[in-house]
């Protein structure tokens, strides 16, 4: 049987479009990618109901936390202060899931009512809140970074299943039967290495 006999009958098998089955698989093994390098990380987004509101309480935060730092606060300041951090507490959990409220009460220690807090301690108070919302936005943009890598690898996947085999993608490499990328048959002869070859850089 000749070549163009065999590409022939086998064409009807190998034209690149996904069965059902093969892009249900796809999109779940994309799903699972991040979860295997990291589930806790891919799940933060998913954790912050209301993100914009979060960032513009962080953004208040840091800015406090800089006037604290600036110049010293009389009592009156002091409390106002203290009252206005504990009501950022209060407002970011109506942005977070349940799990990052409690994570932040037990790292958060409440200011005493029978006393006037420090600048040192409203410094502190402010930088450890300032802190764990910097690490809790980190780690949404790495999940979503982790998404969108996987996402976007899925689609080059599902894209190159759909060339034809036999073609060329790359110097030497082209798409075989089953979908995949393979190395040409024939790309070692095309470059011999023998005694007598000379290429770039072997003349030193």
């Amino acid at each position: 049987m000749s070549d163009e006999q065999i590409s022939q009958t086998e064409e009807p098998a190998i034209e690149g479009a996904l069965t059902p089955d093969e892009q249900r698989a796809e999109e779940a093994e994309a799903r699972n990618e991040p979860g295997r390098n990291g589930k806790k990380g891919s799940q933060l987004h998913d954790l912050v109901d209301e993100p914009a509101k979060v960032m513009r309480i962080g953004t208040m935060i840091r800015q406090l936390l800089e006037e604290v730092r600036s110049a010293p606060l009389d009592d009156a300041a002091r409390n106002r202060l203290a009252e206005i951090h504990e009501r950022s507490v209060k407002e970011l959990e109506d942005g977070l899931a349940p799990e990052l409220i409690d994570e932040l009460h037990r790292i958060n220690l409440p200011f005493t009512d029978d006393s006037t807090p420090s600048d040192a301690e409203l410094r502190i108070a402010q930088a450890q809140l300032v802190g764990w919302l910097e690490g809790l936005f980190h780690g949404i943009q790495t999940a979503i970074a982790a998404q969108q890598a996987a996402t976007q690898q899925m689609a080059a996947r599902m894209q190159m299943r759909q060339l034809p085999p036999g073609t060329v993608i790359a110097p030497g490499v082209v798409i075989g039967n089953d979908g995949e990328p393979r190395r040409a048959d024939g790309a070692e002869s095309e470059n011999p290495s023998g005694p007598g070859t000379h290429t770039p850089g072997q003349y030193l």
